[in-house]
């Protein structure tokens, strides 16, 4: 490692705040399990000239999946689930699926699924559930909306009901796409836990790990303690600076209260602290918050040769395939970091993101507040300059 390299990351993350592609910036690095470096630089609110602190709490959006990746690997480990059970084993209204047929023009256009969704389908996106977000237009985003699936007064036993009647994208295991399948293994957790899903993460996850800001919710006394959100100026041209505030997003009052819903998928909120704390936990040398066997079957790829990760309206992901709650680096894409190969990680839908390398014993958490930012240009920045500093 070298300091010089530390300062380019440094002075990398610096201009994307200073050129407004983002509002705020918190990172760290991780060699096994000691942090070698953190940095925090930009607003937590700019219209009111707060800094951004590392005590600030950032809606984490999609890098809730880990966690909920996590709660059902515990609950495999005490042999209370299996990853091949049937989900409508525990929530019997995902039986007797219908799919769509190839080319439907209509929602109701289905066919009997070839087989039931298993608990590995929706570990790994491969259920044949949308997400009804990110892909305008479609059958299954229309129906979604008009259904009110991810309507935030609803809890996850409602959100099964609602779900029950829609049809599945493809038949479970033949294809990949990005869900809701985390929200419906939050269900499954509860049922096979009798408490809520916010309460047995907070009494197997948060509280043994000490991740005293991680919740559903952000309560008033730590109201002055979360970013503002903002995006970009183009959603559709992340290359072009400016920012935006979007505190109504997803929907005005996001996060402010303690709702019905806690998704599995999305829901939560967390600081840098916190998320290091859950990243350290999952790395070898010292107590692991999952076995070391357990880990290596999560961050592993489960993936089929001919299933690839797609996201509606983009190409292909060259070299990911996907694990147990997270993607898998199988090869270097052009542009990437020398040594990828083997990466674990995620992101969320206002920017923050995480991996683990296993196989260097490295790994990185960033946090910022811009709404759909996960997919643009700083997260690649901050990769190559993060594996150069530390020393790859």
């Amino acid at each position: 490692m070298n300091h010089a390299d530390f300062d380019a990351l440094h002075a990398a993350m610096r201009a994307q705040v200073d050129q407004e592609f983002l509002p705020g910036v918190s990172t760290a690095l991780m060699r096994g399990r000691d942090v070698v470096d953190r940095f925090c630089y930009g607003s937590a609110d700019r219209e009111a000239g707060v800094p951004l602190r590392e005590d600030h709490i950032f809606r984490i959006f999609s890098s809730t999946k880990l966690v909920t990746a996590c709660a059902v690997m515990l609950l495999v480990e005490e042999g209370r689930i299996r990853l091949d059970d049937p989900v409508d084993a525990y929530i019997p209204e995902l039986a007797a699926r219908q799919v769509l047929r190839a080319g439907a023009t209509r929602i109701d256009d289905t066919e009997p699924a070839q087989s039931p969704i298993t608990l590995h389908h929706l570990m790994t996106h491969t259920s044949g559930l949308s997400y009804g977000i990110f892909d305008p237009g479609s059958l299954q985003f229309q129906a979604y909306r008009q259904a009110g699936v991810h309507h935030p007064m609803q809890d996850l036993a409602g959100m099964m009901k609602v779900l029950a009647p829609l049809p599945l994208s493809f038949h479970p295991g033949t294809q990949w796409e990005y869900s809701i399948a985390s929200d419906v293994l939050g269900r499954v957790v509860e049922v096979v836990s009798g408490e809520s899903f916010g309460a047995f993460l907070a009494r197997r996850i948060f509280e043994p790990l000490g991740m005293a800001d991680t919740d559903f919710w952000v309560p008033p006394e730590k109201r002055d303690r979360l970013c503002a959100l903002y995006i970009g100026v183009d959603v559709l041209d992340p290359t072009k600076p400016g920012l935006l505030r979007a505190d109504d997003k997803p929907y005005p009052g996001a996060f402010l209260s303690k709702l019905p819903r806690e998704s599995g998928g999305g829901g939560l909120v967390s600081t840098l602290d916190d998320s290091v704390r859950l990243i350290q936990s999952l790395i070898p040398g010292g107590p692991t918050l999952l076995q070391p066997a357990t880990l290596d079957q999560m961050f592993s790829n489960h993936l089929p040769a001919q299933l690839r990760v797609q996201f509606a309206n983009m190409p292909p992901q060259p070299g990911w395939r996907f694990g147990l709650g997270s993607s898998v680096r199988v090869a270097s894409d052009p542009g990437t970091a020398e040594g990828v190969a083997g990466e674990v990680g995620w992101g969320g839908l206002a920017g923050t993101l995480w991996w683990i390398n296993p196989r260097l014993g490295i790994a990185a958490v960033l946090m910022t507040q811009r709404y759909f930012g996960f997919g643009d240009p700083y997260a690649g920045e901050f990769n190559r300059h993060a594996y150069k500093a530390l020393g790859y």
